[in-house]
């Protein structure tokens, strides 16, 4: 006579434990919590703190001293000046041509790239690391690198320039108000493509090749296929890797510092090189705290849409 498998009593039916709110969950997974417990404590003294005392200083009035304890509290002093100020609009536009052009550029071309190495050629592995290289140089290097081919006198680009008949004069990249912003955003869509490479190159490598045959058999051209299967099936690697195209380009501090320091006249300030200037240029740490928090409300907003979607690359193979 057959016996019946041992129950589990500790089981909790999947569609029981959706209905559970978020303390029942947390009360019936405590022992799982034991075991994160340290990194959670981790977590906390090196992102909670740190996050927690920045929203704390930006509601005080520090003064352009090193010492915490002649700061005053200031209320939301410091984000009406902040909000207020002309220069805040200013840094906000350059930062949103920064991020958008240098995420769009940055995604095209590395789009462009993996549907050229996810085909086979000859030298396809030397090709791939070739473009790899931009990603693996320190951005340091590659700032410094890039501001000796910007240079005015002993540019490559403006020697070029010159010998082609384009100019009389070697061009002005990084001193120029009008050149310094875009030449900032050639050099980071330079930095960052390969890494929009390498993540839509393993979501090519997972289309079916059924689904690209069957097109094929049924007639599909070439841009057919790639707009109507290709493109669909990568929806949640696009969106994924856009976003943190996105993240990086807002915070990304190394390559407008390096090269510009937000000059010429401010003309390459985005919101980060402004923070810094502020707290460690002017040593207004009240202020600075409370630019970073208008920062951080921006990136959660990003980061929320960000679990959206890895939420949606979730659900998508279980449609």
């Amino acid at each position: 006579m057959a016996t019946a498998a041992p129950v589990n009593a500790n089981r909790v039916d999947p569609r029981r434990y959706r209905e559970l709110n978020v303390l029942q969950r947390m009360y019936r997974c405590r022992a799982d919590y034991l075991y994160v417990l340290p990194s959670l404590g981790v977590m906390f003294l090196v992102i909670g703190y740190p996050i927690y005392y920045t929203v704390y200083l930006s509601f005080f009035n520090t003064p352009p001293s090193l010492s915490m304890d002649e700061k005053s509290f200031a209320g939301i002093e410091n984000y009406s000046r902040i909000l207020a100020s002309s220069r805040f609009h200013e840094v906000t536009w350059n930062t949103t041509i920064w991020t958008f052009a240098s995420t769009f550029f940055a995604f095209v071309l590395g789009f462009g790239a993996a549907l050229v190495l996810n085909r086979e050629f000859p030298g396809r592995a030397v090709t791939r690391g070739v473009l790899l290289v931009p990603f693996v140089i320190s951005a340091v290097a590659a700032s410094y690198v890039w501001r000796w081919i910007y240079h005015s006198d002993f540019g490559v680009l403006g020697a070029l320039a010159v010998q082609m008949g384009f100019s009389d004069t070697p061009l002005n990249f990084l001193d120029s108000i009008d050149y310094a912003l875009p030449s900032l955003i050639v050099v980071n869509v330079w930095k960052e493509f390969p890494f929009a490479m390498l993540l839509m190159l393993a979501g090519l490598q997972t289309v079916p090749d059924q689904l690209l045959r069957a097109a094929t058999v049924d007639g599909a051209s070439v841009w057919q296929r790639f707009w109507h299967v290709t493109v669909p099936h990568l929806k949640g690697v696009i969106l994924i890797t856009v976003l943190l195209l996105f993240v990086q380009n807002i915070n990304h501090f190394t390559i407008p510092w390096v090269m510009t320091g937000g000059g010429p006249a401010g003309a390459s300030d985005i919101w980060i090189t402004q923070i810094y200037q502020i707290a460690f240029g002017r040593i207004r740490f009240g202020l600075a705290s409370a630019y970073s928090v208008i920062l951080f409300a921006v990136m959660i907003v990003i980061g929320y849409f960000y679990v959206k979607a890895l939420a949606f690359g979730d659900e998508r193979p279980n449609a």
